[in-house]
């Protein structure tokens, strides 16, 4: 990530924890990170993964697309980009992302907030993806929903697979 969205997601991240009252440590500590890696990225000099920010934004309570909304560039990491494209307004809450996924990429996710489901549709290249132990196989075109409020993994074969996500976030993913 560069160093402006570094900065801007520090920043954002700063904000939301304060609009809380909460410390360095409480948010931390929640979130199952050490404080000194969250106080280098509310100062824009960290390199968060994607799972440091989505631990962050179920513990601020926040769909994950209004802990990145403010960066303009995709988020990578071990062979998966995604970037925000859109967020719902309405409720539920409704937020659409482009990912790639390079090839022979096995990502595991972690469970988002109750509640939450996912969408696929693969673009282009071949898709496993979907709960631990219940995955589905997608080819360009197909969709599959499934629920992301437990763990479920992304996997792709000898070429890379691009596909369009909406994430559709349960009551508790919801803005307060």
């Amino acid at each position: 990530m560069d160093k402006l969205s570094l900065n801007t997601l520090g920043q954002h991240l700063q904000a939301l924890r304060l609009e809380r009252g909460w410390s360095l440590s409480q948010l931390a500590n929640e979130a199952g990170i050490a404080k000194s890696n969250l106080c280098r990225l509310e100062q824009g000099s960290g390199n968060p993964t994607i799972d440091t920010i989505w631990r962050l934004a179920v513990q601020l309570n926040v769909p994950f697309g209004t802990l990145v909304a403010p960066i303009s560039v995709p988020l990578g990491e071990d062979g998966v980009q995604v970037r925000l494209i859109d967020q719902g307004e309405d409720s539920p809450q409704v937020d659409a992302y482009w990912m790639r996924c390079a090839p022979h990429t096995l990502r595991h996710a972690e469970a988002h907030t109750s509640g939450t489901r996912e969408s696929l549709t693969l673009i282009s290249g071949w898709l496993e993806a979907g709960p631990e132990g219940a995955t589905t196989q997608l080819t360009p075109g197909d969709t599959v929903t499934f629920p992301a409020d437990q763990p479920h993994l992304y996997r792709t074969q000898a070429a890379e697979a691009t596909l369009m996500m909406t994430i559709t976030y349960g009551a508790e993913g919801q803005t307060p």
